[in-house]
């Protein structure tokens, strides 16, 4: 059986604990051993973290100690995948730029706040967004400093109603990537549960990123 590991915390607005719900319920229909921590001294474990498949994160706007650092990075590095969404993985330790690397990006602004924007789909053939179109949501439209090196796999334009110097900007929404031998999954998508509920592609897309990741 596959081996996943989710860990919850950090600011309450993005609801990790009932997102970690959702992500839970995911992982184990599809036939993961799931362990859930509301805490980031797992990832000092070293023989644990290298027993993993998938890790999840939901942690955002938060610290992360050297030793918990180190064991997360160097666990991907040897294979084991990452998965995540939004600032529970894009927004979680604004300190620590190699984690920012391992991800390949780092939250920066939504301007608006709540609006409404389109993910336009680029690499159609992709298996984690085959058959999915281009839809919309309303939501945080993250703006974010992310690395060239990404496979981007969706994209987002922004208007330039609430800031007009990004008008037409262009902004990876869905990415995918590798650290070392790890494969790290990556959308700005879901905000809070509720995005989940209203827009069943983020689900998907959240479900076919944990298992492309996953070692």
């Amino acid at each position: 059986m596959k081996r996943a590991l989710v860990t919850w915390g950090g600011w309450d607005g993005h609801e990790p604990k009932q997102c970690s719900e959702i992500v839970i319920s995911i992982l184990r229909n599809e036939g993961y051993e799931v362990n859930v921590f509301d805490t980031l001294d797992c990832y000092a474990d070293e023989k644990a973290m290298m027993s993993l498949d998938i890790i999840v994160p939901l942690w955002t706007q938060s610290e992360i100690t050297k030793e918990q650092e180190d064991g997360l990075l160097e666990a991907v590095k040897g294979g084991v995948g990452i998965a995540g969404w939004h600032g529970g993985i894009g927004d979680s330790f604004r300190n620590n730029t190699d984690y920012q690397w391992m991800v390949g990006g780092q939250w920066v602004a939504h301007p608006g706040g709540m609006v409404e924007y389109e993910v336009n789909i680029v690499k159609k053939n992709d298996p984690i967004v085959a058959g999915i179109t281009d839809f919309k949501v309303h939501s945080e439209q993250y703006y974010m400093h992310v690395d060239p090196s990404n496979e981007v796999l969706a994209t987002t334009t922004f208007s330039g109603e609430y800031a007009e110097w990004i008008k037409g900007c262009v902004m990876p929404v869905i990415w995918k990537r590798m650290w070392s031998k790890g494969r790290v999954f990556y959308t700005s998508l879901g905000h809070n549960a509720k995005d989940f509920n209203k827009v069943p592609e983020i689900g998907e897309i959240v479900r076919r990123g944990m298992l492309w990741a996953s070692k």
